[in-house]
């Protein structure tokens, strides 16, 4: 709705990356909160935190430019021009995760224990980092004749102006906000390391395939017609937490 939050003369602050940052920053909140439960250092949380943050952008940036990479091999630098969106979350979820296997090895931290600490900041910095997709118009969903379609009329927006479409980045935010709560929820009742994350993967799997049906931007990839790359992802990753989720059970 508004991708430039203010200008001042070469200076323009994008409300798409002041967004992504705010969320990034209440996810850290929400871990070292966590971790402090776990008996977990809080230093330890801000140093995992930093190379999630990292690797979770060119992850998913570099996932975007895999599927766009027509239109990246004839303009290469725009590869760098983030604050114009063209960030595929689980491409950085999927990069983040062996940076996150790497680090817990080298300080000998528990993988489930720490995924378990981390997945209620994900739910929640992706809840606010969509805001900033609705403020760019990335991510925009199809037309729609609903009566909570969204007209995007900036002529810097990336979605189709002019037109009622699904809020789909909404949809999004909303789906997260209430699976963070229910992570927060069941934190209280798990039974072993690695239950809530599973739960975290399975809720939003879920959430990003049934959104899937509903986006207008066909720039996010597609495995063949009318299944995304997004979707092939969310079907993956629901099934490995279930089977997961199902093994510790037979264990425990």
């Amino acid at each position: 709705m508004h991708p430039i939050l203010y200008k001042i003369g070469p200076l323009t602050l994008h409300t798409y990356g002041a967004l992504v940052a705010a969320g990034f920053i209440a996810g850290l909140f929400v871990a070292i909160n966590q971790a402090k439960k776990q008996g977990i250092p809080k230093e330890k949380v801000l140093d995992l935190g930093f190379y999630i943050l990292i690797s979770a952008i060119v992850g998913s940036r570099l996932l975007f430019v895999i599927i766009e990479y027509e239109h990246y091999i004839k303009q290469p630098l725009d590869i760098f021009k983030l604050w114009e969106g063209g960030l595929v979350f689980f491409g950085g979820l999927l990069l983040a995760f062996p940076v996150v296997i790497l680090y817990l090895r080298i300080h000998a931290l528990s993988f489930g224990k720490v995924a378990d600490i981390f997945a209620p900041a994900l739910a929640i910095s992706h809840a606010i980092g969509r805001l900033g997709c609705f403020s760019a118009g990335c991510c925009h969903g199809k037309p729609t004749t609903l009566p909570w379609g969204v007209v995007f009329t900036d002529p810097d927006s990336l979605a189709i102006t002019g037109v009622p479409l699904h809020p789909t980045q909404l949809y999004e935010a909303f789906a997260n906000l209430m699976i963070f709560f229910l992570l927060l929820l069941f934190q209280r009742r798990k039974r072993f390391d690695g239950q809530i994350f599973a739960l975290y993967l399975m809720c939003y799997s879920a959430v990003r395939f049934t959104i899937e049906f509903f986006r207008g931007d066909i720039a996010r990839g597609f495995l063949f017609d009318g299944v995304s790359t997004s979707q092939g992802i969310s079907l993956a990753l629901f099934i490995s937490a279930v089977i997961f989720l199902l093994y510790k059970r037979g264990i425990t």
